[in-house]
Parts: C-alpha cells; sequence; structure tokens
C-alpha cells in the first residue's frame, strides 16, 4: 500500500515537471490561452485566459492523476487505485485509470452532482457513494485502501501529481512568453506549487499570485505560521478549492516560490464567473474562476501581461443558475425596491409604463396591503428588476422619483 507522501529530501525540479510533460504528450490537451479585452483594459495590461477548463474531463486534474498512476510499480498497478472527490479529481483520476489499464475505484459523497457521478462512471471508475461531505469519503477510501492494498491518489499531497500539474507552467511560457504575472487558485496548492516549479526555474521573474476563497483560506494562517495549519471553513461556492489544510509536499514549494496568496469574496467569485461567461463565452467553475475574482477586486496591483489559469469548468446545472443570479445581483443588474401606490384601477400599469420607458424589466410584482402602516386606501409594491448595471439602476430610481414614487428603505 502507498499513500505516496515524497520524503523531503526529495525536492520537485524542473526536470521532474519535463518528464511530466512528455508522459503526457497524446495524452492532456495543451489548452488554449485566449486574451480578454475586458480585463486587459481593468488592468492596463494583456491579461490572458490559460483555458484548462477546456481539458479532458474538464480540469486541471488529469495532468497529475496520470502522472501518479503511470510510476505505479506492476504490483501496485495490480492492486489498482483508489481516490476520494467531489467532482474534479474523480474523473481525473477515472479517465488516467481507464487509459492505463488500472482498476479504479472513487468515494464521492452522497449528495454529489449528479452529471459529475456520471462522468466519473463514465471515464471507467467504479463509484461508491459514502458520507455526506468529502471528508467522510475521504476517511472511506483510506480505509477501503488498507483493506485492499488500493494505491490511494491523493488530489494534490505528492510529487507526482505536483510535476503533472506543473506542465500547465511550461504551455503558459510556450504561448505567452512575454508574460509576468502567473494568477491560480489555491486549494491544497498542487496546481499553484507544479506552475511555480516550472516558472521559477525558467523565469524567475515573473510572480506567480495563489488565490483562494475567503471562506477556505488555510494557506495565510499556514504561511505566517510557517508550516501547515488546518482551520475552520465556511461554505463556499467554490468548492473545488474548498480545503481546509494545505498539502505537506504543495506547502514547502508555495511558501518558498508562491509570491503571494490571495483571497476572493463570494460576490467577487459569482461576478467572474458571470463575467467569463458573459464577456469570454467560457463555462468556467467558481474555482477555476478565482483568478478572474482576483483580478476584478484589484486589478491596479498586478503586473502585465497577465495569465489567469481558468482552472476548471465542471459546474453543476442548477449551482450554475443559482451563482449565475448571485453575480448578477453582485454586479448591479438586479434591483429591488418598495414603493406605495393609491388602491386604484390603472396604478400599476402607471406604474410599469414608468418602469418601461426607463427600459427595465420586470421580474417580479408583489402587494401588500395588510401592513398597518399603510393608509386606508394605499398599497405597497415590491418590485424586483432586471436592468442593465449600477448606472442604470441609479437612472431607474431616479426616474421614478421625477415620477412622484417615493421609494421606500
Amino acid at each position: 500500500m502507498s499513500f505516496g507522501t515524497p520524503h523531503p529530501s526529495h525536492p520537485l525540479i524542473l526536470d521532474d515537471v519535463r518528464g511530466a510533460q512528455k508522459m503526457l504528450s497524446g495524452v492532456a490537451r495543451v489548452t488554449p490561452m485566449e486574451g480578454s479585452r475586458y480585463l486587459s483594459r481593468l488592468v492596463g495590461s494583456p491579461v490572458h485566459f490559460k483555458c484548462e477548463n477546456l481539458q479532458r474531463t474538464g480540469s486541471f486534474k488529469l495532468r497529475g492523476a496520470y502522472v501518479r498512476i503511470s510510476g505505479l510499480c506492476p504490483e501496485e498497478r495490480a492492486a489498482g487505485v483508489v481516490a476520494a472527490s467531489a467532482g474534479n479529481h474523480a474523473q481525473g483520476v477515472a479517465l488516467a485509470s481507464s487509459l492505463q489499464g488500472v482498476r479504479s475505484t472513487v468515494f464521492m459523497p452522497v449528495g454529489a452532482p449528479l452529471p459529475k457521478v456520471a462522468a466519473t462512471r463514465e471515464y471507467g471508475a467504479e463509484v461508491r457513494l459514502h458520507g455526506h461531505v468529502v471528508d467522510e469519503s475521504l476517511a472511506a477510501a483510506q480505509e477501503y485502501a488498507h483493506d485492499t492494498g488500493a494505491v490511494f491518489i491523493h488530489p494534490f499531497d505528492h510529487r507526482d501529481v505536483i510535476a503533472g500539474q506543473g506542465t500547465v507552467g511550461l504551455e503558459i511560457l510556450e504561448q505567452c512568453p512575454e508574460v509576468r504575472t502567473i494568477v491560480v487558485g489555491v486549494g491544497g496548492g498542487g496546481l499553484a506549487a507544479g506552475i511555480a516549479v516550472a516558472v521559477k526555474a525558467l523565469r524567475p521573474d515573473v510572480k506567480v499570485i495563489g488565490v483562494q476563497a475567503e471562506a477556505a483560506a488555510a494557506y495565510p494562517p499556514s504561511l505566517a505560521a510557517g508550516h501547515p495549519l488546518g482551520i475552520g471553513t465556511s461554505p463556499t461556492m467554490a468548492d473545488g478549492i474548498h480545503v481546509g489544510r494545505p498539502g505537506d509536499v504543495p506547502f514547502a514549494i508555495v511558501q518558498e516560490l508562491v509570491d503571494e496568496v490571495r483571497t476572493v469574496t463570494e460576490d467577487q467569485l459569482s461576478s467572474a464567473l458571470l463575467l467569463c461567461l458573459e464577456r469570454a463565452k467560457l463555462v468556467v467553475e467558481p474555482a477555476g474562476a478565482s483568478p478572474v475574482a482576483a483580478l476584478l477586486g484589484a486589478p491596479e496591483t498586478f503586473d502585465g501581461p497577465v495569465v489567469a489559469v481558468l482552472s476548471g469548468g465542471n459546474v453543476d446545472p442548477l449551482l450554475m443558475q443559482r451563482i449565475l443570479r448571485h453575480g448578477m445581483a453582485a454586479a448591479g443588474r438586479y434591483l429591488s425596491l418598495r414603493l406605495r401606490l393609491t388602491d386604484r384601477p390603472g396604478a400599476l400599469a402607471t406604474l410599469l409604463g414608468v418602469l418601461s420607458v426607463a427600459d427595465a424589466n420586470v421580474l417580479d410584482v408583489g402587494h401588500v396591503r395588510t401592513d398597518p402602516r399603510l393608509g386606508l386606501t394605499e398599497v405597497e409594491v415590491e418590485l424586483h428588476l432586471e436592468t442593465k448595471g449600477p448606472e442604470h439602476c441609479d437612472e431607474v430610481a431616479a426616474a421614478l422619483r421625477e415620477a412622484g414614487y417615493l421609494i421606500r428603505p
């Protein structure tokens, strides 16, 4: 049985990443680089997206999983592999195992999105639903490894996995040799560590900036303490980087080579996802959009040209729907307000006429007639409107006030 944590006396080097790149030739796609005019204007320098959301299985995870499984000895291959994941790692391990003729078992939480469960099965893994959170699935996977001799494939805490993820960094330097800053999402740290190993060896002048969700940001306190710390996390839409403790192996690399780790809010994440969809026509999951969220949050603090790594695009359609609504609200695309009308025929039609002239789309109208604060002939109307952005919200409110309506707090 192998849990795969290497001895610290064997550091990861550029040759490891180059070896992984050769191994992945014809397996992992060299994903495209797309420019973003909108972000380039904000930053004042070219901004490019490294589109790992278009990778096979929808994320970078295939790279590390394939390299890790390739390094197994015949006895380990015969025993099969096991992993635990709610999505991206599961699919990466499933496909990597199938391509190499290795049996794979993946433990997933009972509530894992059905499209991710189905995709993992279609890539060839035996899926076992266990527990309600990934930590419970992880414990079950480790117990399975102990009982059966299957090799546990860690999502980030192994040098072979990190070497595979580091091939993203080599591609970035080949595709955008003028890059000055690379921005990458950070969960356990495998992708950021791998990119940093590759990039800093060839271009030490290039900054590598990690990004974590504010609700699950274990790296800032860990870096301050000088060693990995486990933290209590809060729910976040960025489930792909929702990790409570940095991996030991990637932490040592991030501590040495990554220039900075920033955090982003849920509003910034949803706005970033919306921007990727609307402006770049790219489906990106919240964790994958975290670098874009950081750029939106403080565009003036990045030295360009900038490459933002869109690390994954596996997002459940129902979650996407909720996130898009949240993102539109965060971007000022929704306006909710209350005002009072005289309760007589035609009053609502007159109000809707004002909104029509102001070019606001009415999503929902609610009436309240039983509030004791209302006059005998008054009705309170609650409106939910779709607008074109914050400036349009102000214009709609101004048009209502000019028409004589009092907007209630």
